[in-house]
């Protein structure tokens, strides 16, 4: 495969895992209104999306979703403030186990 398939492979499993983290924050944690102002690099903390809490729901809904562990190393804000760092998280994730 060319790095450019992979690389369109991986865009593409980024926009797929930031929809699946935007729905389980929408069905868990966020009201209507709140959801749709909710961008894809907005800081959870920093808007209040989530507290200590909701970040092992969310770790623990990731470790589900998609089969694979979050060390204690790797809960940090550049893996999990945002969708988007969620999302590319994800992917590394995932790449590295493949």
């Amino acid at each position: 495969m060319s790095s450019v398939a992979a690389a369109a492979i991986d865009a593409t499993e980024v926009i797929a895992v930031t929809a699946s983290v935007r729905r389980f924050l929408e069905d868990n944690f966020l009201l209507e209104a709140r959801a749709a102002s909710l961008g894809d690099s907005d800081s959870f903390i920093e808007h209040q999306v989530l507290d200590s809490t909701g970040f092992m729901e969310l770790v623990a809904w990731l470790e589900e979703a998609y089969a694979f562990k979050v060390a204690d190393d790797e809960m940090l804000p550049e893996n999990l403030d945002s969708l988007t760092a969620v999302a590319a998280y994800v992917a590394r994730k995932r790449a590295a186990a493949a």
